[in-house]
């Protein structure tokens, strides 16, 4: 019953929450069976069962709430026939029991399938009981999750201390399964006959109950794990260690104990190759290189390491190992990630700074320590969800007669969409698909209308190319373009004739690699100078300037390859760069040494942003973001920003390292078979607003992440919204953390942030997706939403 005790918290979140876990539909009964007031006494018809903290530590509440039809609570608080109002509340809507071992609180299964829990009536005769028979709806699991929850919570009123400190023979003692049998209740809606449906004795009702199944007795089959691949010899031990492990299944969304005692090993197996080995008394449980795909998280609360596993063709599997302390854990977290480390850095762990090595094991903590309760504000937000009609696909050129399957979803010439820019000073959206871009105008009430099509992107010289890079410039009157295939160039279009008018040579010796604006907002501006970097120098380029465009003057070039890979910039003009390494450097201004130096945690860094008043950076890796905190809580830089003040020697900035749950990340992939790969991710922003909102994309699925629940150390604070395709490229509306922009392969959308979903296995699963004329799989979205141009 209790194989799952040591991760019930991931099963049913934290309990700072007022809500615990929730059994959303059935009906309770009040069943007497000696009673000559009637044998059974539906209470509700339509109710929701439900756990909850009280305001008092180790004291815990099952709440039975009555759910109303479409305007019926309206009619509960109208006059009786006395001229008396009948008020919602108490036990008209809602019934609470304190969870105490008196309450016998137990379940069971009957034939066909009906899930009851029961216990005792504590204020009528010995035999009577609430019943809450589950709806048809409800899974086993959830039924099996709901009662393990309610054994913890009596545990922790009589102990007085967490339910995660005891042993299965303590909780054993508020299993109630031989307690009396449950009696069938009456499906009538009032008192019956005391002897219909009654039991004839406690035999005949025990034989017609079964057993409470297990959550790995579901009748969907349960995920098994994989054969293990062969064992590489190991050349060094960095961690060996013992404890229990679990492996997540998909059809129930939770993790199912395994096997209560392993030996789980990292190994050196070759220069800079890494293997993590789980094996148990009589057989081996898997064996996988230590990669970043492995996409490793330790909560240090529930004693836990949570990771990815990936067989030889691709599948995945989340599994977690739980240790038996704290000590154990911080052992193995740390070779695992001195193995992850050296990997990707290739380099001896050994040698890094005491307080880079510190830096880099804060930032695969996992930092939600609790669920902070939510503002009834940002709960209505969250929970808020746009339905969308089941139009179709829809064509830039349909109209009313248009059939279904008449759409025109992509071209002949093989291009897809690859980037997008999104206007800061006017309400457009350019797309780039090949040697094309796409405008589209975003109207008042936030949909996308397409505007033109610029069909030929080529050089002053008139040669055709794809533009590796694109950034709107100078008020959204130009496009500076980069071509792969002239690193030491760039392009200006004017959007106005949609036409490529300069070429610019850069420097003769000095490729770019990147570019990004001047301030954060000066594309708000007519001003003409912006950023480039190289692999190895930092520069501003001038298109006023004759011959080439670097400002020598501010050029900040190093010796080392630095391998720097993108930039950007605060409205003050304060600028981040970070590399291919892994690292991040701040500056407070060009051609000077950077102010503060973030170390690696390992992964390549692909993708920048910076939020306006230069608090924030966000890194985005393959596999997780960086959300860095740049201002300084103490010693004598004080208040001050890394761009303005270094960082003393021995504090560096606490690292938010944003990753999906590993569970989620083996769902997406069981669902899609993608592997994870995040797209550059940004925040909001605008001249007159915040940033609230992070949005990235991989594969077929939008995230975004909520800014004020990460801050605040709250659970699982992303939602997401699921394509059928791969999101090429996505950003928020210029001015609003309310309106997303996606391009995918064909089409382009805009869409509302309010319509993304909490990760859940439904939401991860998807709707269902129908085959379109082209043979390629499209969910339906409204006409409202899509812009097919194709674009």
């Amino acid at each position: 019953m209790f194989m799952l005790r040591n991760v019930s918290k991931y099963l049913f979140g934290d309990t700072t929450k007022e809500s615990i876990i929730e059994i959303p539909q059935g009906q309770l009964y009040l069943v007497r069976p000696l009673s000559p007031k009637g044998y059974s006494e539906l209470i509700f018809r339509d109710a929701a069962a439900s756990i909850r903290r009280t305001g008092q530590e180790f004291q815990y509440q099952l709440v039975i709430q009555r759910a109303y039809e479409e305007g019926e609570e309206e009619l509960a608080g109208e006059e009786d026939e006395d001229g008396n109002v009948e008020g919602l509340g108490g036990d008209k809507d809602e019934k609470t029991f304190l969870l105490d071992e008196s309450l016998r609180f137990r379940s069971e299964t009957r034939e066909g399938g009906e899930k009851v829990l029961a216990w005792r009536d504590l204020s009528g005769d010995p035999d009577d009981v609430y019943e809450f028979v589950c709806d048809s709806s409800v899974t086993s699991d959830k039924v099996a999750t709901f009662v393990l929850a309610s054994v913890e919570c009596q545990y922790e009123r009589k102990y007085q201390r967490s339910a995660q400190q005891a042993t299965e023979q303590q909780l054993q003692e508020f299993d109630f399964e031989e307690e009396s049998p449950i009696p069938n209740a009456s499906p009538t809606t009032g008192p019956v006959s005391s002897h219909a449906n009654s039991p004839t004795s406690k035999e005949s009702a025990r034989a017609m109950a079964r057993e409470v199944p297990q959550p790995g007795d579901m009748p969907e089959t349960p995920t098994k794990a994989p054969p293990p691949a062969s064992h590489p010899e190991a050349m060094e031990i960095l961690a060996k260690e013992t404890a229990e492990l679990h492996l997540f299944d998909f059809q129930s969304g939770t993790f199912i104990l395994q096997d209560p005692q392993v030996t789980a090993t990292v190994s050196e197996i070759g220069q800079w190759h890494y293997w993590l080995q789980i094996s148990g008394e009589d057989k081996d449980w898997l064996g996988q290189p230590v990669i970043a795909d492995i996409n490793p998280v330790f909560n240090f609360e529930y004693l836990s390491f949570i990771f990815n596993h990936y067989t030889e063709d691709g599948s995945a599997y989340s599994w977690l190992l739980r240790f038996k302390d704290q000590t154990t854990q911080e052992r193995f977290q740390e070779g695992v990630l001195q193995g992850l480390w050296e990997q990707l850095n290739e380099m001896k762990w050994a040698k890094t700074k005491e307080n880079d090595r510190d830096y880099v094991l804060e930032a695969f903590n996992d930092l939600v320590l609790e669920d902070v309760p939510e503002d009834e504000e940002e709960a209505e937000e969250l929970e808020e969800e746009i339905e969308e009609e089941d139009e179709g696909q829809r064509s830039e050129h349909y109209d009313t007669d248009e059939d279904d399957d008449d759409v025109e979803t992509h071209e002949e010439d093989g291009n897809v969409n690859s980037q997008l820019a999104v206007g800061y000073k006017h309400d457009r959206s350019f797309v780039v698909r090949g040697s094309k871009i796409g405008v589209f105008k975003h109207t008042p009430h936030n949909n996308l209308e397409f505007s033109t099509n610029i069909s030929k992107v080529e050089t002053p010289g008139g040669k055709l190319f794809s533009p590796k890079k694109v950034m709107l410039h100078a008020e959204d009157s130009s496009m500076i373009l980069q071509n792969e295939q002239n690193p030491n160039k760039l392009y200006r279009m004017d959007l106005e004739h949609g036409k490529v008018v300069e070429e610019w040579n850069v420097h003769d010796d000095i490729p770019v690699t990147s570019f990004a604006p001047e301030t954060k907002f000066s594309q708000m501006t007519s001003a003409q100078p912006f950023l480039g970097i190289s692999r190895s120098a930092l520069y501003r380029v001038d298109p006023r300037l004759a011959g080439n465009k670097l400002v020598e003057s501010d050029l900040k070039q190093y010796a080392s390859k630095n391998e720097f890979s993108a930039a950007a910039t605060t409205e003050k003009g304060y600028i981040a760069v970070a590399s291919n390494k892994g690292d991040i450097r701040m500056f407070d201004r060009l051609g000077v040494n950077a102010k503060t130096h973030i170390p690696a945690l390992g992964e390549s860094i692909i993708g920048l942003d910076v939020s306006a008043d230069g608090r924030w950076v966000l890194a985005t890796c393959r596999t997780y973001l960086l959300l860095i905190d740049s201002l300084q809580k103490e010693g004598k830089n004080e208040g001050r920003l890394g761009f303005e003040r270094s960082f003393a020697k021995d504090s560096k900035p606490q690292p938010r390292r944003l990753g999906l749950q590993p569970a989620h990340v083996a769902q997406f992939q069981h669902e899609t078979g993608a592997p994870l790969s995040f797209t550059t991710a940004r925040f909001n922003t605008g001249l007159d607003s915040s940033e609230t909102s992070i949005i990235t994309a991989t594969g077929p699925f939008i995230v975004t992440w909520n800014l004020k629940r990460v801050l605040a150390g709250q659970k699982d604070p992303y939602t997401i919204k699921r394509y059928a395709e791969e999101v090429k490229a996505d950003n928020f509306k210029f001015g609003s953390d309310k309106n997303v922009i996606v391009a995918l392969p064909n089409e382009v959308n805009m869409v509302a942030k309010q319509s993304f979903k909490k990760p859940t296995r439904e939401s991860i699963a998807g709707p269902p997706i129908t085959p379109s004329r082209f043979g390629r799989k499209s969910n339906r979205l409204t006409r409202d939403e899509i812009v097919n141009s194709p674009f």
